[in-house]
C-alpha cells in the first residue's frame, strides 16, 4: 500500500474513534443524570419513595387502630342485643 493511502485510512479510523468516544461521553452524561434523578426520587425526604412508604405505613397503623376500636364496639353492641333478647324471652316465658 502506498503511504498516503495508509495515512488516509488511519485518519478515517481515528475520526471514527473520536466520534464513538464523543457518543460514549454523551451517553455517560445522560446515565449520570438519570442516576441523579433516581437518587432524588428515592431519597427526597418530602416526596421520595421512602416518604411515601412512611405515609402509607402511618395510614395502615391508623386503619388498624380504627378496626380494633370498631371491633370492640361491635362486640359491645352484639352483647347488649343478646342480653336484651334473653331478658325479653325470660320475661315472656316467666
Amino acid at each position: 500500500m502506498p503511504e498516503p493511502e495508509v495515512a488516509g485510512q488511519i485518519a478515517i479510523a481515528i475520526n471514527e474513534l473520536a466520534n464513538k468516544i464523543q457518543i460514549l461521553l454523551e451517553k455517560q452524561e445522560e446515565l449520570a443524570e438519570n442516576v441523579s434523578q433516581i437518587k432524588e426520587a428515592v431519597y427526597n425526604p418530602d416526596k421520595g419513595l421512602y416518604a411515601r412508604l412512611k405515609e402509607l405505613d402511618m395510614r395502615l397503623i391508623s386503619l388498624e387502630a380504627w378496626k380494633g376500636s370498631n371491633t370492640k364496639f361491635l362486640w359491645l353492641v352484639v352483647t347488649i342485643l343478646v342480653g336484651l333478647t334473653a331478658t325479653g324471652i325470660w320475661q315472656v316465658v316467666f
